[in-house]
């Protein structure tokens, strides 16, 4: 169904967090008031989604400790032996997330008020008819402590290229998006990333994005991490 919103959700939360330095684990560092996964998770909960599947690894015992509190939405999790990677950690998580497509959302992402609302315009513009992976993208130019090249131009159609070296791409990947389960037959062993599953959707003319507007950053530097402080008590 067109536009239909996604009732499962994976949450990636398996990373090392190496660049914030010693302290919590990255999905437990807290802006605001409160933990990074939790603004994810609220900000899911808030945009209908009933069901977070949340990968873990590295220091799994306190994130997933931090989680058993919570109600909603309602958590599982998929612990992860080895380090599995984006790809690899989702297509793990696979029998966990159903049939329909669902969202992907990293575990350090912080968004203004309108956070949840963004979710629902991603959900508002996915068409399972045209589209495998619908990404929620950002202007370069607009985005905060960042220095890389961008990683994708956006056709007028929606249609998304992956930026190639050395060229410089106008949108960034803010860490949210729309994937459907067949991006993941067939998958290689171990540790992958989802950027071989954006390959596959660009090479069949099915990966899309949608541009958002407004304050998001990741937190995974402590620079981003300040200034996360700093937008939000500015909103």
């Amino acid at each position: 169904m067109t536009g239909a919103l996604p009732h499962t959700a994976m949450v990636l939360a398996a990373g090392l967090g190496s660049r914030l330095g010693d302290g919590p684990p990255k999905p437990l560092r807290r802006v605001g008031g409160r933990a990074l996964i939790d603004r994810a998770l609220d900000m899911l909960g808030e945009a209908g989604v009933a069901r977070a599947v949340v990968n873990t690894h590295h220091r799994a015992a306190e994130i997933e400790a931090h989680l058993a509190g919570r109600r909603q939405p309602e958590i599982v999790i998929s612990r992860e032996a080895e380090r599995l990677e984006t790809g690899g950690g989702t297509a793990h998580a696979l029998a966990l997330l159903g049939g329909a497509p669902f969202f992907v959302l990293n575990s350090d992402l912080v968004w203004g008020a309108d956070g949840a609302g963004w979710l629902g315009r991603l959900a508002a513009g996915f068409d399972p008819r045209r589209m495998d992976a619908l990404l929620l993208l950002y202007p370069t130019a607009q985005a905060v402590h960042y220095e890389g090249c961008g990683d994708f131009h956006l056709a007028s159609d929606g249609r998304l290229c992956r930026r190639q070296d050395p060229e410089t791409a106008p949108f960034l990947f803010t860490g949210a998006q729309i994937l459907v389960p067949g991006l993941f037959d067939d998958p290689p062993p171990g540790a992958w990333r989802l950027t071989r599953a954006y390959d596959r959707a660009e090479a069949e003319g099915r990966l899309f994005g949608l541009v958002c507007e407004g304050a998001w950053l990741d937190a995974g530097t402590p620079e981003r991490l300040a200034h996360a402080e700093t937008m939000l008590a500015s909103a």
